[in-house]
């Protein structure tokens, strides 16, 4: 699918950080954009309220996400691990059964799913995720493994999706297009850290790299030091 095919993408937690940035990108191609977010925080999106359409409403509810991406081309969605209520993969399926067949579907995620058990982590970096999995159920805020649930069903599922693993975000200028590799564990991401301007710009490109379908890319910022000395 190349950028003649994309005109209308619907990205899915569009008043977050990240989903700002991916709206804000996709407008700068020249797409027509929809946004869904609770309805409490629409008002994040005023800035941008009269460049895209705004449907509000919770990320996993199938019928908002069913009128949001009517229509579109590609759907950008931020797989957001909120509560204890199966946020994450309730949004995921909601997508995978109501985006038009054929449409790309680019997730976000962090380094911590692993499509085929390659990826190799840190000790330290295992035992912070077990402690933040564990201290995110006690306090009902958190449900790390429903993300993995999520992102489970996209592996299994036969839509053109794309996986987007991010490392470690930062805010700042742009640095461009991050460096990606298939498997964390690998030089070039050793770094860990991507600038989240960036993260949302390697979502919108995705929508149009037919190299990333079925493709679960690890990204790191392409001026870090250790996608300079590997990249």
């Amino acid at each position: 699918m190349g950028a003649e095919d994309i005109g209308k993408v619907c990205v899915v937690g569009a008043s977050g950080k990240l989903g700002q940035y991916m709206v804000r990108h996709a407008l700068d191609r020249g797409y027509e954009v929809v946004g869904v977010c609770r309805e409490r925080s629409v008002p994040k999106l005023a800035a941008l309220a009269d460049r895209m359409t705004v449907v509000p409403g919770d990320t996993d509810d199938p019928e908002v996400i069913r009128r949001a991406v009517e229509g579109c081309d590609g759907v950008l969605t931020v797989l957001v691990p909120w509560g204890v209520r199966q946020y994450s993969s309730g949004t995921a399926q909601a997508v995978l059964d109501h985006a038009r067949p054929g449409a790309r579907l680019v997730f976000s995620c962090g380094w911590h799913i692993t499509r085929d058990g390659k990826d190799r982590y840190s000790r330290l970096f295992t035992l912070a995720l077990r402690a933040a999995t564990v201290l995110g159920k006690l306090l009902r805020a958190v449900e790390i493994d429903d993300q993995v649930e999520a992102c489970r069903r996209v592996f299994a599922s036969d839509t053109r999706w794309t996986v987007v693993r991010g490392s470690d975000l930062e805010e700042g200028e742009s640095q461009g297009l991050p460096l990606w590799r298939q498997h964390v564990g690998d030089p070039a991401l050793a770094s860990n850290l991507t600038r989240r301007t960036d993260f949302a710009l390697f979502m919108v490109a995705a929508l149009t790299d037919e190299a990333l379908v079925h493709q679960a890319p690890a990204i790191v910022g392409r001026r870090t030091p250790s996608a300079r000395a590997h990249g």
